[in-house]
């Protein structure tokens, strides 16, 4: 019985009670609600029979017809181009105003973005920038969050960067020629050594006529002696061909159905995984940071050789660099920590500092010749207009297969965790196949246009969101800003010092290293979810990406694993002043335990994975193994007399009787063993067979199996087996028609 002054843990979460500030309590009857059923006992047999019940057809004629019964060709075509379902109720009057200006906040935040993650990637600046364009427009048709925003992200711009490094062997030239993956100079195979070539070489080096014929030897003799590669590949070729396999993985999965796989990776993998690579993102920029030239590692362990590598390069710091580096960090660290929150109270426009640092660096650069006075490296050229499409070179597919599935499965969850949260906030759904289907088209588009796999920024997604965006209009509105800034503003940047883009890259990776905090909520959760989350950030951090997220989807899937293999049981007992109602006795030590009765409780499957599992944890429950193999005498001393049907005793957590006052283990005998499947999902042949072994070792022992509450698929399943020689079993619609049973068997 509840009692009438409850704790406030006791009350409901929704509880909106004001007290008499014009809200009402909830009613609540006068007299406490009772009821009595009196019916006669029945079995699942007799309640299948007197609802009606018939199994579901199975077969695959009954599957394929339901299948064509349920097709609407209309609302498969609106669901598969979900815009057409939410266009038709915009209203630009309410709608239009909010993602004008979200539109607008996130283009400025795009233009620093791509620049910074397009180098981070391994290609040019303006590749990032088309980043926000081309796939953003392919998700704004056929995606199904309303919030997020498509382009780029550190962390799938850094495995992005690690695939580029491991296949191109070649960097673009802007004169034609190539620059072998050792640094090396020498003429592109596709443009021969012509005069103009001479000239241009020349002329940029201002050397005499007799220096031009020396280099020009070198490089004939460099031709002769096959150092130019035959098959050269370019890291935008690596990066477009990485987009379009991307895009593919991505098709396959939602052909196969597979939108729930972002299940699989949790949440304590995804927290490691995605702070871990934040350290290779911070990494990568610390020879930015410090204006040194660092070689780029490939393989394990190169996030060591990187550290180590710096570390012996400190000396040779460009001071100018690394203090312009500071200024930005400490300008963006005072603007998002205290300018930004003022603000935002005041205005809904967020203070750009990132736009406003890129600006300032390209300023600075320009009328103090960084680049030819202090030796500060830039971002280079960015070409004005958008890149002509092109087919990436399909002759690379196999080998970006591997780590194209990586990527789509990183950036998938991702794209999914963040449009959940938005869904959820705002109420809508969210569809993971139809997802699936927008990044694999949103991938293929972005890599016939020179972009790299898509993914979702948290910073720009939430901006968009507090900025008033309510639909994809506003992504319409970003790309269409970029387009301008590509079109006719894009060649300014050209000059932007890479130390700045830098800062704004570890300053904007804040929010991911604070998610280690996390760590200390995983760890009350349980132990296996904080060994996850340890077990993959280190991995990822020491050894490599790729090699880390595998080792930690497979820590992930062993804890499930392990979760499901021991799902949770105990011994029921009941409630004396309610008999109805059955408790875990391990939990609630005032509960009774039904004599000469031992009642079993399994939640999860039963199937040949768990079948030994459960056998075991029954037998340990109830002391199965310690009843000698003969019939249990009914004179036994220890058990309750013939015809006292309501002998019950209370017992400990252990199950120990009270005698005299004082506990005592209960020697184990009983007559009947219930199972109580309420909570059982699933059961297969091997389950059963499992039950039907059980029976045999009770008959031998004088006792008998009853089985309660199964659901209709598991009830099917029982059926089924019964047919294979498996049982008979004895099924019960309820637990308490089971006990009641089983009182009148024991009294008979």
């Amino acid at each position: 019985m509840p009692s009438d002054k409850e704790s406030p843990e006791a009350k409901p979460l929704n509880n909106n009670n004001t007290n008499g500030n014009g809200g009402s309590a909830p009613s609540k009857p006068k007299n406490q609600p009772k009821y009595s059923i009196h019916r006669d006992v029945l079995t699942h047999e007799v309640v299948i029979k007197q609802t009606g019940y018939a199994a579901r057809d199975k077969s695959i004629p009954s599957s394929l017809q339901n299948c064509w019964k349920g097709w609407n060709f209309f609302a498969l075509f609106t669901g598969v181009i979900p815009i057409l379902q939410w266009l038709p109720q915009y209203s630009p009057r309410r709608d239009l105003p909010g993602d004008i200006i979200a539109g607008f906040t996130v283009a400025i935040m795009n233009i620093p973005h791509g620049m910074a993650y397009g180098i981070l990637a391994g290609v040019s600046a303006g590749n990032g920038l088309y980043m926000a364009v081309f796939p953003v427009l392919a998700y704004m048709f056929l995606g199904t969050s309303k919030h997020i925003s498509i382009g780029t992200f550190a962390v799938a711009s850094m495995m992005t960067a690690k695939v580029v490094d491991s296949y191109a062997n070649v960097d673009d030239h802007p004169h034609g020629s190539v620059l072998l993956s050792n640094g090396t100079a020498t003429a592109s195979p596709l443009l021969p050594l012509n005069s103009s070539v001479l000239t241009d070489f020349s002329t940029s080096t201002s050397a005499s006529p007799l220096s031009v014929f020396e280099a020009t030897t070198a490089s004939t003799i460099q031709l002769l002696n096959s150092t130019v590669i035959a098959d050269p590949i370019t890291k935008l070729e690596v990066a477009t061909t990485l987009a379009l396999t991307v895009g593919i993985v991505n098709l396959l999965m939602a052909f196969l159905r597979l939108g729930t796989l972002s299940s699989l990776l949790s949440e304590p993998l995804v927290n490691g995984f995605t702070t871990a690579a934040a350290c290779h993102v911070v990494t990568a920029q610390l020879k930015d940071v410090l204006g040194i030239s660092v070689p780029r590692y490939k393989g394990a362990f190169k996030i060591i050789y990187s550290v180590i590598d710096v570390i012996k390069g400190v000396p040779e710091t460009n001071l100018v660099n690394f203090g312009f580096c500071m200024a930005v960090i400490v300008f963006m660290m005072i603007c998002n920590e205290i300018l930004k929150p003022r603000l935002s109270k005041q205005c809904r426009f967020p203070l750009p500092a990132e736009l406003i640092m890129v600006i300032g660096g390209t300023l600075i650069s320009k009328w103090f010749n960084l680049q030819v006075d202090y030796k500060v490296n830039p971002v280079g050229t960015i070409p004005s207009g958008l890149p002509e499409p092109m087919l990436p070179r399909l002759d690379l597919v196999p080998k970006v297969a591997v780590d194209s599935i990586a990527i789509a499965i990183v950036t998938y969850s991702i794209i999914m965790s963040m449009g959940l949260t938005f869904a959820k906030k705002h109420g809508y759904e969210v569809r993971p196949n139809q997802e699936l289907f927008a990044m694999g088209i949103g991938n293929m588009v972005g890599g016939c246009f020179s972009c790299i796999p898509m993914a979702c920024s948290l910073s720009r997604s939430v901006i968009q969101d507090q900025t008033g965006g309510v639909s994809q209009i506003a992504s319409l509105v970003s790309a269409s800003l970029v387009v301008v800034t590509l079109m006719w503003i894009g060649p300014f940047f050209g000059s932007l010092p890479r130390c700045v883009l830098a800062g704004v890259i570890i300053v904007a990776l804040k929010p991911m290293f604070m998610q280690a905090k996390e760590l200390k909520k995983f760890s009350k959760q349980g132990k296996l979810e904080m060994f996850t989350w340890i077990s993959t950030f280190l991995c990822v951090v020491i050894i490599d990406i790729d090699i880390g997220l595998l080792i930690g989807i497979c820590i992930s899937l062993l804890a499930l694993y392990i979760k499901g293999l021991k799902p949770y049981s105990c011994l029921l007992g009941y409630m004396p002043e309610a008999p109805g109602i059955y408790m875990d006795l391990n939990q609630h030590r005032n509960a009774m335990q039904v004599p000469e009765t031992r009642i079993f409780r399994y939640s999860g499957s039963l199937n040949f994975a768990t079948s030994l599992f459960f056998r075991r944890a029954l037998f340990e429950a109830v002391g199965l193994d310690k009843i000698p193999l003969t019939r249990i005498s009914s004179s036994n001393s220890n058990s309750p007399s013939r015809g006292s049907k309501s002998s019950y005793s209370p017992v400990s957590q252990n199950g120990g009787k009270a005698v005299n006052g004082q506990l005592e283990e209960s020697p184990g005998a009983f007559k009947v063993l219930i199972l109580d499947f309420s909570m059982l999902g699933h059961i297969d042949v091997a389950g059963c067979r499992t039950l039907t072994d059980i029976s045999k070792e009770l008959k031998v022992r004088g006792a008998r199996l009853l089985l309660a509450s199964p659901v209709d698929r598991v009830y099917d399943t029982l059926v089924h087996s019964m047919a294979l020689s498996e049982g008979p079993f004895e099924i019960f619609p309820t637990l308490h028609d089971c006990v009641e049973y089983a009182n009148a068997c024991r009294t008979a």
